[in-house]
């Protein structure tokens, strides 16, 4: 892969951790139980959110930078 594009393989998984995401956060709806668990379904989302679009958010930003220092 030519450095130039490396850009969108940045995008790429962005796009895959979003997707995992919205699959993990929807899993964790059809399993939550409010008498099982102590903890709101809100913190279960920000859990996720920490694991999956935190990465998400520093790989896009990674990508910005090299498109612009690329193809800038």
């Amino acid at each position: 892969m030519n450095r130039k594009n490396i850009y969108k393989l940045f995008y790429g998984a962005v796009l895959l951790l979003v997707i995992g995401f919205c699959v993990r956060v929807g899993a964790d709806f059809y399993e939550y139980n409010e008498m099982t668990y102590s903890a709101p379904f809100y913190v279960f989302v920000i859990v996720r959110g920490l694991e999956f679009l935190l990465p998400g958010l520093l790989l896009f930003l990674a990508a910005r930078v090299v498109k612009k220092k690329f193809n800038g």
